[in-house]
């Protein structure tokens, strides 16, 4: 499984038995903000940018170890660059 930044709570994770997450790379984009965003989480052992554009409902079994915790700030970065995405010019 390719790393992900996981979006939905645990509470929601445990009842629902899906996760709602971002596609994450270590490969520097070409696109920059709202398309990906440089992932500044601790315990990121590679530079990282979540792909803003690639959201997707995974199996909360297809999760693997925690490799990092965003704070709230680059979650909300990441929630800001998805809203200029879907939302009208």
């Amino acid at each position: 499984m390719r790393p992900v930044l996981v979006l939905s709570h645990d509470v929601f994770n445990e009842r629902s038995g899906t996760v709602i997450a971002m596609a994450m790379t270590s490969q520097e984009p070409r696109a920059a903000f709202p398309l990906t965003w440089e992932s500044e989480a601790p315990g990121l052992t590679k530079r990282s940018w979540v792909k803003i554009s690639q959201i997707r409902t995974l199996s909360a079994e297809r999760i693997g170890r925690r490799l990092g915790r965003a704070d709230s700030a680059e979650l909300a970065k990441v929630i800001e660059g998805l809203n200029e995405i879907i939302s009208e010019p």
